[in-house]
């Protein structure tokens, strides 16, 4: 039941009193992340998973509060990442798992990459694309305390196209290919792409994810190509809506990014190759862009190495990976919505705090690049009411780091306290 402005009034006061134990936050500084304003020595109060006051000045503890000295450090609201994978960590081998590795083992190993995550910062995810249903399972786990993990939206298997990016034949001996459909996540046709919608709302799916484009990691030739049609588009937008779901979609190909546009998704993921034209489109729809320049700033980098990737898809490593931070600059100064994401599972888990590295180098100022991560992020996400900023009433996702953030971005990978829901994860 949502609290009327009365009871959380009632509640802050009530902190206050000898006997009601609260939790009570000194911030040194503190992002809040509702304005561009950063304060200093602010006291937040958390009761059981929500905030009920944040105000100027130390407050002195109670003898029943719990005093969480941050005094040296930068507060704000617990990180989100828009594009995560939880199912796999790239490597060499990442191509012959699936022929070496049962359901089970994957979902272990994600379980251990979704606390990594935790641990760093990010207290919510959207995970876009995985195999067996794998987020799905993790993000039961997480919500009932069996695993530490952030809070997970979850696409399940990505859809695709026959041939391309995220049909899961790709590249593997003929004889097995066999010929997947809506159940597998791969489409052809309006009724289709109807179905693998309901199909992905019937296990258990938050979103949809699609690739409207060829992908540079798939065992395909084209890293950019178009691979939806506009009947096809329109089915999946439609159907979505119909259940209550929002559409990411990966794409790096002007003409395939823009028909997704067109159709009415929410977010574009990667986006290597928009131009003027597609930005002042994705303007006018709203649409929010998710630039993933760590997965690409990896992928460049491991192209360079002779057998890291398989020959076809070298070449698109080394091409498509170096442009998304150009491409990240010249939607930030067109004003395109962004939201962060890096794509983590691409490169290390944990490690999803180097994007605001890239994006700061690309001209975002520190603080709209944290704005991204959180209240944003929480956008996107449709929870900004619950979520993405430190102010009364809303869930007690916070996370502070040493030093000021804003003076050297390279302090987000330094994490000191992460708080989820009220309970505490790191101190």
């Amino acid at each position: 039941m949502k609290k009327t402005p009365v009871a959380l009034l009632l509640g802050s006061l009530l902190a206050g009193l000898p006997g009601h134990a609260a939790t009570l936050i000194h911030a040194g500084k503190l992002i809040t992340a509702e304005d561009n304003k950063v304060l200093t020595n602010q006291t937040i109060v958390i009761e059981q998973d929500k905030i009920t006051a944040v105000e100027a000045g130390f407050r002195p503890a109670t003898a029943t509060d719990t005093l969480i000295d941050l005094s040296s450090h930068t507060v704000m609201p617990g990180l989100m990442d828009m594009h995560t994978h939880f199912y796999t960590q790239f490597s060499p081998t990442v191509y012959s798992e699936g022929f070496t590795m049962n359901e089970a083992d994957y979902a272990l190993r994600g379980a251990t990459f979704a606390e990594k995550t935790l641990l760093a910062g990010f207290t919510t995810v959207r995970e876009l694309g995985d195999n067996h249903q794998i987020s799905t399972a993790l993000k039961k786990a997480i919500a009932k305390g069996y695993v530490k993990g952030p809070r997970i939206f979850a696409a399940g298997k990505s859809i695709a196209t026959t041939g391309g990016h995220a049909d899961p034949t790709n590249g593997i001996a003929f004889a097995l290919m066999a010929d997947p459909g809506p159940k597998e996540g791969v489409i052809n046709g309006a009724d289709d792409a109807r179905k693998a919608v309901r199909q992905r709302y019937k296990e258990g799916s938050d979103l949809i994810k699609i690739t409207a484009t060829g992908g540079v990691l798939s065992v395909a030739k084209s890293g950019s190509n178009p691979q939806f049609t506009d009947e096809e588009l329109a089915a999946i937008v439609s159907t979505a809506k119909d259940y209550g779901m929002k559409v990411a979609v990966h794409a790096h190909g002007k003409e395939g990014m823009e028909r997704a546009i067109k159709a009415g998704v929410d977010s574009i993921e990667h986006g290597t190759y928009m131009d003027k034209t597609t930005m002042a489109m994705m303007r006018k729809q709203g649409t929010y862009f998710v630039p993933t320049i760590s997965a690409g700033k990896w992928a460049e980098e491991k192209s360079a190495i002779a057998g890291f990737f398989p020959e076809l898809v070298r070449p698109k490593a080394a091409t498509i990976g170096g442009r998304i931070q150009q491409t990240f600059a010249e939607a930030y100064k067109a004003g395109v919505k962004i939201a962060f994401g890096t794509d983590a599972g691409v490169f290390e888990h944990g490690n999803n705090w180097r994007e605001f590295v890239y994006m700061t180098e690309a001209g975002m100022p520190a603080l709209e690049a944290i704005h991204s991560a959180t209240i944003e992020g929480a956008k996107l996400l449709g929870i900004q009411n619950e979520l993405g900023s430190i102010k009364v009433g809303k869930i007690a996702d916070i996370i502070a780091v040493a030093g000021d953030p804003l003076q050297d971005i390279n302090r987000m990978g330094e994490v000191r306290f992460v708080m989820k829901a009220g309970q505490i994860y790191r101190q």
